[in-house]
């Protein structure tokens, strides 16, 4: 394993911010990862789950390094923004062994659009069995951009899927439409009574917020209980949200980005609209954000109360400090490497476990040096 040693590198656009001086070391634990999306623990604490876009399912353990594909996994449409994408644990996967994945297949026209379900991994993690798709984003609407299909479970149990609107902006304010939507599912992929639009005639039920565009992140905020959502906006206002029973989050009407033609967004009305809900964070320049997680160890204390997110275009690693629903500090790591971070998960050990959005992709350990860790703790 090679060993670096890096500072971390302060920042702020929208938010104040105090600069902490600490040493951040990272090991690579594997490379020769076929741009990898996502990671995901075991239970036994040692043994990841990693999918890489092109299809493969593959887990990772020290010592032994990385399995081949797992068999049984669903045939993809991997093409641009889509593939294999998110991989989660049921809460009774010590005793369902339940997998959960998110994926893009296409129609017969080329559309394609986001996949999820779920199958049973085997005792020694070389098959999926009986996998079962719970819910497709229809209509397919997707020529590779815009998909999202990020996975999260709350405390409760409950699965929150975050679908891109498949570059068709208006779709994300259509409530008999999935794109542009975060869906709230039972942990066996039914849909709950109370989700807020079960009544509604002309919507579909699995809605729980809609207004987003492009979700690249998805994670539980363990000390608000709620469930967050990262999303890149146009160009510019890429943006965090509290995911919220029934809330609007405005795209397209409203946004702080502008088209890619470098005129207004057609639909926007302007940074807010009626009915909608703005953002908790947002960025004015797009560091293009994808995974995120909260930070909630002991081991690091400079670390506690952050949110990590990684930046795909600004290749660094954001740490964003976070006081009740306010970001109050900004920082940017890892950017002297040079790479662009797909996912970001806190490992059981306390430790930080990035993935490189690369065809060369790396699983990264990220941690702060010890003796800095104890003395500013």
């Amino acid at each position: 394993m090679r060993l670096w040693r890096v500072a971390l590198l302060a920042g702020a656009l929208n938010c104040s911010f105090v600069a902490l001086a600490a040493d951040v070391q990272v090991q690579v634990l594997q490379d020769k990862l076929d741009h990898p999306w996502s990671v995901a623990f075991l239970p036994d604490n040692q043994t990841l789950l990693i999918t890489e876009r092109s299809g493969q399912l593959r887990s990772w353990q020290p010592g032994k390094g990385l399995s081949q594909p797992i068999s049984g996994v669903p045939k993809v449409w991997a093409n641009r923004q889509g593939g294999l994408l998110d991989v989660v644990l049921a809460p009774d996967f010590a005793q369902s062994r339940r997998v959960w994945l998110s994926y893009t297949t296409a129609d017969n026209r080329g559309r394609a659009g986001g996949v999820v379900g779920y199958g049973i991994l085997s005792d020694n993690n070389r098959q999926l069995h009986d996998f079962r798709v719970v819910l497709e984003q229809t209509p397919k609407l997707s020529s590779g951009a815009n998909m999202g299909t990020r996975l999260a479970f709350d405390r409760q149990g409950f699965l929150y899927i975050a679908f891109g609107d498949n570059f068709a902006s208006s779709s994300a304010q259509d409530l008999d439409k999935l794109s542009g939507k975060i869906v709230r599912l039972t942990q066996d992929g039914k849909t709950p009574s109370d989700n807020p639009f079960v009544n509604r005639q002309g919507a579909r039920a699995e809605i729980w917020s809609y207004g987003v565009r492009n979700p690249q992140g998805l994670a539980f905020n363990p000390w608000a209980q709620q469930m967050w959502e990262s999303e890149h906006g146009p160009r510019g206002g890429d943006e965090v949200n509290s995911a919220e029973k029934g809330k609007n989050y405005g795209w397209p009407l409203a946004t702080y980005g502008i088209d890619y033609s470098g005129d207004k967004v057609p639909e926007a009305q302007g940074t807010d609209a009626a009915g909608t809900t703005q953002p908790l964070f947002w960025w004015k320049v797009s560091p293009a954000i994808s995974g995120m997680a909260f930070y909630n160890s002991a081991r690091f204390p400079q670390w506690k109360n952050s949110l990590f997110i990684g930046a795909l275009k600004d290749k660094s690693l954001i740490r964003l400090r976070v006081n009740g629903e306010k970001v109050v500090e900004e920082q940017r790591l890892l950017k002297d490497r040079g790479e662009r971070i797909r996912d970001v998960r806190q490992g059981p050990d306390g430790y930080l476990y990035v993935l490189t959005d690369e065809a060369n992709g790396k699983l990264l350990k990220v941690g702060l040096a010890e003796s800095a860790s104890a003395a500013q703790g």
